[in-house]
């Protein structure tokens, strides 16, 4: 059995686990850093098939899942993957909210090997929550590839709860860790915790505090009065208004508390420790503890174990090389992409047009009437394979390429390169990983902002996720440029030129995205950047089988049947507009005349705009609506011989010119339904949709009529 939810962490996702925990003996958070293995174990336990990329941020909302161990049924929740519950991004919120409020009978703290101290840092933060913990120490496969050894018994007695090594990979480390988990649970191990040992004015300041605190708790809950007192005295208001809610307590305005909170306030202020730098003084207690722990319990055999991704990231994070390679990985990917489509594009495209004239017979052979004909075939069914012919294969292509370098752990670098220019936007780094997604599909763009901390810039980088070409747009523009610019250079080199355009474009996207980042973060989203503490994972070898079943069925197949959904009532709207008429002139037409003035000042015509107003199901049906409209046809239009569109591109009055502005315009221009549907998801409001929509377009509108206004002017003279 496996369910997930998407909900951050509050009530209704406590009740929901709670309903499905009465099913179960005991539940099981299981908490970490990102990028240590969890979402593995994870999967490996419960047998679902959540990703696991190689890349922090991956977890932003808690899955659960069902594992049976030694006649019990356990309840597993996948909590976001943070480095601390100190603070309060969005992972963080969700992690420590169900840590401390969703009642689970164990917390299993996942470790990576190879990196222990900064991981540790976790742990003595959970453990002032619970007692009931269990930590595993994962990926010691890798750690003896670098001749890092742990000793696990030490580690176990200076913590004071059980330790067990994990391999992910092998069944019977992970049956050790269950074993562990399932005494800790039943009672059989009782955990202690080595408490932290702050500076003498905070331990001062909780032992003031805790009295009161522990009166106020119901007995059960009495071992978190110590940790609720750290927080009165670091003044995390979120939090204390969420044990509030959740215990049924008052403690901001407590007229008991005040005298009390009066005394520790004095008592910081006389040692130096402000609202300013409190977190800084816990966090240096922490890190303390966690030095001398991994001191004793770490053993080198090799110091320059690292040596080998030093090396490779000087050359991939390096100021000169960084961006440039970025760019050729990003070329390399789209190359393989456009090439590897064209084929499957084709034989889809053949199937389908096999399986129209069987259906033409069925509907003959039954009499149906042709209006019928023409509105389930010529529209919806048209449209529904012209978009899978189109969509699927890139899409097959581009998300497993994607994901390998996903699992390589390349995207982290790629975000590092970028992370300067978005700081400077205002924004986070983490915007170029869901940016480097958009190009695939803008709907998983926008659906992988979730990893970006800061509320203020998720939504920025929802709103400027459109500002990419996703692989709908990407065979329009190549057509076009392959046609009015690849076209003027004769040879091999018109693939070349066409495809350094295309690049261009790409690149004036990035531009875009950044610059929009910037406006958006001094005017309607205004705030300072956030902290961005961005681990460079260690390069792995891609697991090909999850790649391919993860691009496949999670990526490709969920935004190829959300795209399905909007195009079939696009398919009959089109249709309608091209075969009803009125006084000899169809709807589509109309629309076209309508819009021919304003189409002229951006450099397009009528039938241009109303293409890009109906493709917005998907952008892969704008061309074949622009060429329906210029032969007359009733239907959609499918030609494969870029000659053949060329030519009839040109007759109806296309120049170079032409090109560019569509160009800019196929960049530059509203995203597709599902995409919007997406950003209302996310977001909670369909105002961010509609701004989502306004921006681009309003961006495309204004460079377009600069391009034609300069061109005009420079033809004049």
């Amino acid at each position: 059995m496996g369910l997930t939810n998407t909900s951050t962490g509050k009530n209704i996702f406590h009740e929901n686990v709670n309903n499905i925990a009465k099913m179960c003996d005991f539940t099981i958070a299981i908490a970490g850093n990102p990028n240590v293995g969890k979402s593995t174990i994870f999967n490996a336990l419960t047998g679902m098939h959540q990703h696991t990329g190689n890349w922090p941020g991956k977890t932003v909302s808690n899955a659960i899942g069902e594992c049976k161990y030694n006649k019990n049924n356990f309840l597993l929740v996948d909590i976001p993957g943070t480095y601390s519950i100190m603070s309060n991004s969005e992972e963080e919120e969700i992690a420590r909210n169900y840590i401390c409020f969703g009642n689970p009978n164990a917390t299993v703290v996942i470790l990576d090997a190879t990196s222990l101290e900064r991981n540790l840092n976790l742990v003595y933060q959970i453990m002032e929550i619970t007692d009931k913990i269990v930590v595993c120490v994962n990926l010691l496969d890798e750690a003896k590839k670098k001749g890092i050894s742990i000793d696990l018994e030490e580690l176990e007695k200076r913590l004071g709860v059980p330790v067990v090594g994990t391999i992910a990979r092998k069944k019977k480390t992970l049956n050790k860790l269950m074993q562990k988990v399932q005494k800790v649970c039943n009672g059989e191990i009782v955990p202690k915790p080595k408490t932290i040992k702050y500076l003498p004015a905070i331990e001062q300041s909780v032992e003031i505090l805790e009295e009161k605190i522990e009166k106020m708790l119901l007995k059960k809950d009495k071992s978190l009065a110590r940790w609720i007192c750290l927080k009165i005295i670091d003044g995390d208001v979120k939090i204390l208004n969420s044990i509030e809610e959740n215990f049924k307590i008052k403690i901001l305005n407590n007229k008991e508390l005040n005298e009390e909170k009066q005394k520790v306030q004095d008592i910081l202020q006389n040692n130096g420790i402000s609202e300013e730098n409190i977190k800084d003084k816990l966090i240096s207690s922490i890190i303390f503890m966690t030095e001398n722990v991994t001191k004793d319990v770490i053993t080198l055999e090799n110091k320059n174990y690292n040596l080998k991704n030093r090396k490779i990231d000087k050359i991939l994070t390096s100021k000169t090389l960084g961006i440039p390679l970025m760019l050729l990985f990003l070329g390399v990917i789209f190359w393989i992409t456009i090439i590897g489509a064209n084929y499957p594009s084709q034989w889809l495209s053949q199937l389908f047009g096999w399986l129209q004239e069987k259906i033409v017979y069925l509907f003959d052979y039954f009499s149906a009437p042709n209006w019928l004909k023409g509105v389930l075939i010529d529209g919806v069914y048209k449209t529904l394979t012209w978009i899978i012919a189109v969509m699927l294969p890139p899409m097959a292509i581009f998300f497993p390429l994607f994901t390998i370098l996903e699992d390589l752990g390349y995207l982290p670098r790629l975000a590092f390169n970028l992370d300067k220019f978005f700081r400077k936007a205002g924004s986070s780094g983490k915007q170029a990983l869901t940016m480097c997604m958009g190009f695939g599909c803008n709907a998983a763009g926008v659906t992988g902002c979730r990893i970006i901390d800061s509320p203020r810039e998720k939504l920025i980088a929802v709103l400027t996720n459109a500002f990419v070409p996703c692989n709908g747009r990407f065979p329009f523009l190549i057509t076009i440029s392959t046609i009015f610019i690849g076209g003027l250079f004769a040879g091999k080199y018109s693939s070349i030129i066409s495809t350094i355009v295309v690049l261009l474009v790409i690149l004036l996207g990035i531009f875009m995205t950044i610059l929009i980042s910037k406006i958006l973060s001094k005017t309607i989203l205004k705030g300072v950047p956030s902290s961005f503490i961005l681990e460079l994972p260690p390069y792995r070898k891609p697991q090909i089988g999850k790649v391919l079943v993860h691009s496949i069925f999670d990526r490709t197949l969920f935004v190829l049947g959300r795209a399905i959904l909007v195009a079939a009532p696009a398919g009959l709207v089109i249709w309608l507009f091209a075969n009803i008429s009125i006084g000899n002139i169809s709807i589509l037409t109309y629309i076209a005349n309508f819009l021919e003035p304003f189409a002229r000042i951006m450099g397009l015509d009528g039938y241009i705009l109303t293409a890009f107003i109906l493709g917005i199901p998907a952008n892969e049906i704008v061309l074949p609506i622009i060429l329906m409209c210029y032969m007359g046809s009733g239907t959609l239009v499918d030609l494969k011989n870029t000659m053949t569109i060329g030519q009839i591109l040109i007759q109806n009055g296309w120049t170079l010119l032409t090109a560019i502005n569509v160009m800019i315009f196929t960049l530059l221009h509203f995203p597709c339904t599902t995409t919007l549907i997406t950003i209302k998801k996310e977001t909670g409001n369909i105002k961010w949709s509609i701004l989502g929509f306004l921006l681009p377009t309003i961006c495309g509108v204004i460079i377009c009529i600069i391009t034609t206004a300069v061109w005009n002017l420079v033809s004049f003279i």
